[in-house]
């Protein structure tokens, strides 16, 4: 169907997935911001779009509400993947999507009336390696760096499950503190492609607790990416066990952390909406691809 779209959530991180050959229009930067304001548009933290790959069963491409690219999304990539299933795009419970931050996997684990309900997806292996985050450090690993900012130091670790990512770990979570410092560490020079920021505490060894400020989306009621992110430092430093829960705003994730840093993330996806583009704001997005 030309011009439709889905709009679904993963623990209240919503995207607008579409088929990227099914659109009069170009998915630019302007399009982009257009489509996910909440008051101009549809409104949504991003845009997922189907994409052809030479290398897996379907590509996506991660937009953020901003206009730029994200490499990867763990909520997207279930939400993604849940769209595959349920409009029948692929009729296996198991498939592989291409990435920006490469290839991964993706398992329907529970169904209900032949919708996907709960899915589980490989993200890949995490590295703490400063020169494939990217970021500039000194250190061999990024584990207990010190970042300083105009008014506060924080230790940070840095890693990357595809994207990049900077957990500081807390004794208690603070909102405030996430929406001062999150966007100075996001853009911190230190970051030279910017970063998605987590203020974390422990809070047992098979749970952590997390807030987040997501790289061109701001701050954010769950994250995918984030929670493993912050499941491979939690394991890395050895504080927790390697099976976690990772629980956010918008709710839980479980994540699987392998010996070698492999992670899995299991959570569930719900659809909202479907539709098509109206002719007013397809107007508008196809003049703004001229």
């Amino acid at each position: 169907m030309q011009n439709f779209f889905v709009k679904s959530h993963g623990l209240g991180n919503d995207y607008i997935v579409v088929n990227s050959t099914e659109l009069d229009f170009e998915l630019n930067e302007k399009n982009i911001r257009t489509i996910c304001d909440v008051h101009y548009g549809i409104g949504s933290d991003g845009i997922l779009a189907l994409t052809g790959s030479g290398t897996a069963d379907f590509g996506v491409r991660i937009l953020n509400p901003d206009g730029s690219e994200a490499e990867k999304s763990g909520n997207g990539l279930r939400i993604f993947s849940k769209f595959l299933y349920d409009h029948r795009y692929v009729f296996t419970d198991r498939f592989s999507i291409e990435t920006p931050g490469g290839v991964v996997y993706s398992q329907i684990m529970e169904t209900r009336n032949g919708k996907a309900v709960t899915i589980q997806v490989d993200m890949g292996t995490a590295t703490f390696e400063p020169s494939k985050i990217p970021v500039v450090s000194e250190l061999p690993e990024c584990i207990d760096d010190t970042l300083e900012l105009p008014d506060a130091t924080f230790t940070v670790n840095c890693v990357s499950v595809g994207n990049p990512h900077c957990v500081v770990l807390r004794d208690e979570l603070s909102l405030k503190e996430v929406l001062q410092y999150g966007p100075q560490i996001e853009q911190n020079p230190k970051f030279p492609r910017r970063i998605n920021v987590q203020f974390a505490k422990v809070v047992s060894r098979s749970l952590v607790e997390i807030l987040i400020w997501e790289r061109g989306a701001g701050y954010t009621l769950a994250s995918g990416s984030s929670s493993s992110a912050v499941a491979a430092v939690a394991v890395r430093k050895g504080l927790t066990d390697n099976d976690l829960t990772v629980r956010m705003p918008g709710g839980d994730l479980q994540l699987q952390i392998s010996p070698d840093m492999e992670i899995r993330m299991t959570g569930r996806a719900e659809e909202i909406i479907t539709g098509q583009f109206s002719a007013e704001l397809l107007e508008k997005l196809t003049k703004n691809s001229a």
